[in-house]
């Protein structure tokens, strides 16, 4: 079921992968919601900025520039907390330095209203593929093909929408058939809750797989905020202390 936005404030709001620098940012949908935000506390969760298209060409249209400053300009009476990624791994040379008043970290401890204590990542210290050369430059040769696929999906929806019907994501339909896609994304999550059980934490925020969900790990909760790609996603934690993932396309 759809909802507006601003039909509520939330206590805390969660988005990553933006991609800003990239042609995957769907900045209307974005820009949208950030005009329509209210919460007390907004958290980039990596991957803002992408650091790896832009190193290789420059891409930088007026409406990412309205993107980040809008982000200066909420940031000016909302606390906004930048959580690094891979993708804008350059910060992680200095973290724990402002951008405005937009503090910049590596990783964030987040209590909810319940008492809960969550960890804050964007995730990719926990991506098998991520921990080796040879992953990363798999992680790269990924780039390319999630380019084609977005070509792809754009074409379709193209057709969808001349016929009437709503948005389909190419890329989430794949993850949902593909064994392979499913373990990946069934093994990450269950290391990062692995990883904050041993630590004492009682769930994990993060982003970095495109791949919204909440889900109960063994008493760990873990999080994922999604994208704003394909999904367009946003995690929130209500003042009652529930949570909920916001879809902006649906």
């Amino acid at each position: 079921m759809k909802r507006n936005i601003g039909d509520r404030q939330y206590r805390a709001v969660f988005i990553s992968d933006l991609h800003l620098g990239s042609k995957h940012c769907n900045s209307d949908a974005l820009l949208e919601f950030l005009e329509e935000l209210d919460t007390e506390h907004l958290f980039l969760v990596g991957d803002i900025i992408d650091g790896w298209r832009l190193a290789k060409k420059w891409y930088w249209p007026k409406k990412h520039n309205k993107i980040v400053r809008k982000l200066l300009k909420i940031s000016e009476t909302t606390e906004v907390t930048y959580i690094t990624g891979n993708h804008d791994e350059f910060f992680r040379t200095f973290p724990n330095v402002q951008i405005g008043k937009v503090e910049v970290q590596n990783r964030y401890t987040y209590q909810g209203v319940d008492g809960k204590k969550y960890l804050v990542t964007h995730g990719d210290m926990f991506d098998h593929l991520m921990r080796t050369k040879v992953g990363r430059r798999l992680m790269h040769f990924g780039d390319i093909a999630y380019d084609l696929l977005i070509f792809l999906n754009k074409a379709v929806n193209f057709v969808r929408r001349m016929v009437g019907m709503s948005p389909w994501s190419l890329a989430k339909y794949l993850k949902r058939k593909a064994k392979a896609a499913s373990n990946y994304i069934g093994d990450f999550s269950w290391e990062m809750t692995n990883y904050c059980s041993r630590k004492g934490y009682d769930g994990v925020i993060c982003g970095h797989i495109h791949h919204a969900e909440i889900k109960n790990h063994g008493g760990v909760i873990y999080m994922n905020d999604g994208d704003w790609c394909e999904s367009c996603t946003a995690l929130v934690e209500n003042q009652d202390g529930t949570w909920e993932i916001l879809n902006k396309l649906q």
